[in-house]
């Protein structure tokens, strides 16, 4: 039952919230977001962790004032998300290219033929930066975890291919998802992945906010053994719009500059989180050290095994 009431929120969502006028949406997905964050709850109390880390200056009313602002910035995105499919996307792709800055970052790995990474956290909304990507580069290719129910999965992957990704399923798929994107990056192509959190045996430990976490080895592994730019890149919201800033390259020295690499990704990350804290929406744990104690000697032990600390 619980699967069946989600699929139909999710198709709902999809299916009204592009009927309403925009201003009507705006007022209705803010007055939910405010409703949810005075109920608090678990992941509106996580927010509120992780952004006192992000602005540790902050008192208790900033704080308050910080966390409503990010959950209407996560509501704005599932807006803008539920209104995508009906919408002119050459007009989005001109609206989100307005302000883009660093775009000759990712020319310049094109023209030199090697294709590009495009490493980014969960900032500003990830569809509208892909609609401008495929205006500007042609296609995107992309990774999603394999959601439950099987339903809500399929219905993101179909929504995220009305807009021109390629999406690869994280598991389950009929090819290993890094060899497909290896063979993508090897045409000149441009793969995206979300890149600021892995609280798995693969994480690579880094440090981030002045503390430790773990973040994917996918993103700087792609750029070694393809020879691909590795580009941090940040997204977030003004009320003109949309910002997209693609980074200058990460140099990744063979794999066994994954680790420094990955670490110079956390902290481009945090510089731009660290000057739009409200666009950066992480409800969950992140730092190793506010995970339940087994979880952590859990990773301590396979970090040592590696020859590496959490």
């Amino acid at each position: 039952m619980k699967d069946k009431l989600a699929d139909l929120g999710y198709a709902a969502g999809w299916r009204l919230v592009r009927l309403m006028p925009e201003g009507l949406a705006k007022i209705l997905f803010d007055r939910a977001s405010d409703w949810v964050t005075g109920r608090g709850g678990e992941g509106v109390a996580q927010l509120r962790a992780n952004l006192r880390r992000v602005v540790p200056r902050a008192g208790e009313a900033e704080l308050d004032e910080l966390v409503r602002l990010a959950m209407r910035s996560y509501a704005r995105y599932w807006r803008e998300s539920f209104r995508l499919p009906s919408a002119d996307l050459d007009a989005t792709y001109r609206n989100v290219a307005r302000n883009v800055t660093g775009a000759e970052n990712l020319d310049a790995a094109l023209a030199e033929g090697r294709g590009a990474v495009l490493a980014v956290p969960h900032s500003g909304n990830y569809d509208m930066g892909g609609v401008w990507l495929v205006g500007h580069a042609g296609s995107l290719t992309t990774v999603v975890e394999r959601l439950k129910p099987e339903s809500v999965y399929r219905r993101f992957v179909e929504f995220r291919e009305s807009l021109g990704f390629e999406v690869l399923p994280l598991t389950g798929g009929e090819r290993n998802p890094a060899v497909v994107l290896a063979e993508r990056l090897r045409e000149n192509k441009v793969v995206v992945l979300l890149a600021d959190r892995d609280l798995t045996a693969g994480g690579v430990p880094v440090t981030f906010f002045g503390r430790r976490t773990m973040m994917p080895a996918g993103p700087a592994s792609l750029a070694a053994t393809t020879g691909a730019a590795l580009l941090p890149t940040g997204s977030w919201f003004t009320e003109d719009g949309w910002v997209v800033r693609v980074h200058p390259p990460v140099r990744v020295s063979g794999p066994s500059g994954v680790p420094s690499a990955t670490q110079a990704l956390a902290d481009v990350f945090a510089a731009d989180i660290a000057a739009h804290p409200t666009d950066w929406h992480m409800l969950q744990k992140l730092w190793i050290e506010d995970l339940p104690e087994s979880r952590q000697r859990a990773l301590r032990r396979v970090l040592e095994r590696r020859g590496e600390s959490a």
